[in-house]
């Protein structure tokens, strides 16, 4: 868990800002473990739509990257120490292993679809834990799960067959 603060933002109590916190970094750690599965989809994704799929992700990671800095810098921000190691990632871990390696397009996207169901239910977990807790927070996460859905609905289309079915 991120250290705890020994000061916060203004109109925010020490309580509270150390309940963001602990919600903050487990999305730190998530984003952190999502960025680095994009990339191993990125270099692992072969077959028919290849160079599409292959193009869509790297905007992704970079996105997720700049979701990682976001909250880690929302953390200082309120008094504490975002942890961004690879234990941290594993020890607040929500995603299953990734398992595939190289495969085809129409498999990866599969997969990707299931880790998103999983960081984007967290997200909204969040955005209704941080109601109660610092608007400004909320509003930081709401931002990226709009977006992360978006990208769920890019792959979706990718997977969605003439009548609207998504095959498993």
């Amino acid at each position: 868990m991120a250290t705890k603060a020994k000061y916060t933002v203004p109109g925010l109590s020490m309580e509270k800002a150390a309940d963001v916190i602990e919600i903050l970094q487990a999305r730190l750690s998530e984003y952190n473990d999502l960025q680095l599965t994009l990339k191993h989809v990125h270099w692992n994704v072969v077959g028919s739509n290849f160079i599409g799929v292959h193009e869509m992700i790297d905007p992704q990671v970079d996105l997720v990257r700049l979701y990682a800095d976001a909250v880690a810098e929302r953390i200082a921000a309120l008094g504490g120490s975002p942890i961004g190691t690879v234990d941290a990632i594993i020890k607040d871990r929500r995603l299953s292993e990734y398992p595939l390696g190289r495969n085809t397009v129409l498999a990866h996207l599969q997969e990707v679809d299931k880790v998103y169901d999983v960081v984007v239910a967290d997200n909204r977990a969040a955005i209704e834990a941080l109601d109660d807790l610092d608007l400004v927070t909320q509003d930081l996460v709401i931002g990226h799960t709009g977006e992360l859905e978006k990208f769920q609905w890019f792959v979706r289309a990718h997977l969605e067959n003439a009548g609207g079915q998504i095959p498993s």
